[in-house]
């Protein structure tokens, strides 16, 4: 079956079944998290998020990408390295209070426009008959775009909140304090870096490292010195990340995926190839960083809350607005260094 492109319609936040919609059915169960927000812990987030220490999704909860995000901060300001939310870290964290942890925003009809492809078939072949593997609803896009799950925004707002031009929605503050991208991009991918909020005054990367124990890539200057950190998915038992030194060929911006399943241990070898057209819901995300090891690279996902909690097909998996951020960062020659 052909995904069905919606149009946008008057929609509101309900606990019970995500996005109510006339006709349409939300993707998938949307529902607040019986754990409250910790409103320290997303203002953290927050925080690391903005200074390029990614901590995962915004949702004001304590896991394994905000433990790892703690020791890349602690590690860059010579802190002892706990991986905690303690008092040194806190001091350090100070200085940047002005990020609040939310903004009371209106949504415009920029913000909410489609098209929006839902259902979003799982079959590779009826993907490929999609124009683009675009966002399911306006709720997934806004809280992509927001660096966060539609069950933050849930809890964030009342399920009343209407999802229409002119509405106030409360979202972590996911806003990038410089949007001045380079003027050499791709309009289209500048677009895109708009919309994912990614910040545009980064550091330029001498080296990148992903290292396998901790589940992270680390992004480090000519002294070694860390400047930024994201978690990532990397490798499986099938397809274990390939350990070595590398280097990042170029990338491809919003990028189509030529599907094989011969290259993938868990697909059906009688599925055929397919030519999948591009979107944030793509098996690689918004962005391919190449790698000179072949079929080899570092990407988005269709699935960011999965960042470290899944297997990939030995690949390097970030949160879309993680690897846009990291694109900015790296350049064709990048040394990319794999260790266990």
């Amino acid at each position: 079956m052909r995904g069905v492109l919606i149009a946008i319609t008057t929609i509101a936040l309900t606990a019970a079944g995500g996005v109510a919609n006339a006709g349409t059915a939300p993707a998938r169960p949307v529902a607040a998290s019986p754990d409250k927000i910790d409103w320290t812990t997303l203002h953290v987030q927050v925080i690391l998020d903005h200074l390029g220490f990614g901590p995962g999704v915004l949702d004001g909860r304590m896991g394994q990408s905000l433990h790892a995000a703690l020791e890349g901060f602690q590690e860059s300001r010579g802190l002892p390295e706990t991986g905690e939310i303690d008092r040194a870290t806190l001091r350090a964290l100070h200085r940047y209070r002005a990020w609040r942890p939310t903004r009371t925003l209106t949504l415009s009809r920029k913000a909410l426009a489609g098209p929006y492809v839902n259902p979003l078939p799982d079959d590779p072949k009826e993907q490929a008959k999609l124009q683009r593997l675009g966002y399911r609803s306006p709720m997934e896009k806004l809280a992509e775009m927001f660096h966060t799950t539609p069950e933050v925004l849930l809890e964030l707002n009342s399920p009343q909140t209407m999802l229409t031009p002119g509405t106030k929605v409360v979202f972590p503050n996911a806003l990038p304090t410089s949007r001045a991208y380079p003027q050499d991009l791709e309009p289209q991918w500048r677009d895109t870096l708009n919309m994912l909020n990614v910040e545009a005054d980064v550091p330029t990367a001498d080296h990148i490292v992903v290292d396998k124990s901790d589940g992270v890539l680390r992004v480090l200057d000519k002294r070694d010195r860390l400047l930024a950190q994201f978690s990532a998915t990397m490798g499986s038992e099938h397809d274990p990340l390939p350990i070595g030194r590398w280097t990042i060929k170029g990338a491809d911006y919003n990028p189509e995926f030529a599907y094989d399943p011969d290259l993938f241990w868990d697909a059906d070898s009688s599925e055929g190839e397919a030519k999948l057209p591009p979107g944030p819901n793509g098996p690689v995300g918004v962005v391919w960083l190449d790698l000179s090891k072949e079929h080899y690279g570092i990407h988005g996902t269709p699935a960011p809350e999965t960042i470290g909690r899944a297997e990939s097909h030995g690949c390097i998996r970030l949160t879309n607005w993680d690897a846009a951020r990291l694109s900015l960062m790296v350049k064709p020659g990048t040394p990319a260094i794999f260790q266990p």
